[in-house]
């Protein structure tokens, strides 16, 4: 298939997709997965963190096609990819940070930033960890914990979590003091070992 025959293919396929056809954008996906794959594999170098990626890639390009402008549809797929991966790799980056702060507290388990968990084990603990999270923002005020969720875990900065909520820049700052205050008041670093 040429070039200027696979673009016809991808602009009705765009257009079905925006009619609503779920058929039309499964046809995307297929043509599309291993070279989307391939682009966040090359940002992540791990595999199973290049399907996650390639996943979410897809979920914003649909959400991203109303906006699709016509021209160079594989390179704006391509780019839609490879800033997804980034953003996949700074959320790990500050994943392993927050659960190296958590761990360095206790001796007893050795933390290695270069390594992922690779052992059951591992893999149990940390997903018992997120639980425990979890259940301790729950318990948090929903003025603090909506604050806490966007800023650390969604990896927004005050600039744009200010402009979503339409407060001031200091709100923010403010608002994230008055968080951390009370979670060193109400959480104990026992909790999390």
């Amino acid at each position: 298939m040429g070039k200027e025959e696979r673009n016809i293919r991808d602009e009705d396929a765009i257009r079905l997709t925006l009619a609503g056809n779920a058929d039309a954008f499964r046809a995307i996906i297929e043509a599309y997965q291993s070279h989307v794959y391939r682009a966040a594999l090359a940002v992540l170098g791990n595999p199973k963190d290049a399907e996650d990626a390639a996943q979410e890639a897809f979920v914003k390009l649909y959400f991203s096609l109303p906006g699709y402008q016509g021209q160079g549809f594989k390179t704006w797929l391509t780019r839609i990819a490879v800033n997804t991966a980034i953003d996949h790799r700074r959320k790990l980056g500050r994943r392993k940070e927050t659960l190296y702060q958590v761990e360095a507290h206790d001796e007893s388990l050795p933390y290695d930033e270069s390594q992922a968990p690779e052992s059951v084990e591992e893999d149990l603990l940390r997903k018992e960890r997120g639980r425990l999270i979890a259940r301790y923002l729950n318990e948090m005020p929903a003025s603090h914990r909506e604050i806490v969720v966007a800023f650390y875990m969604q990896d927004k900065s005050q600039r744009q979590i200010a402009a979503e909520q339409g407060i001031e820049l200091k709100t923010v700052e403010s608002k994230l003091y008055r968080a951390r205050s009370w979670m060193r008041k109400h959480w104990k670093e026992d909790d999390f070992r």
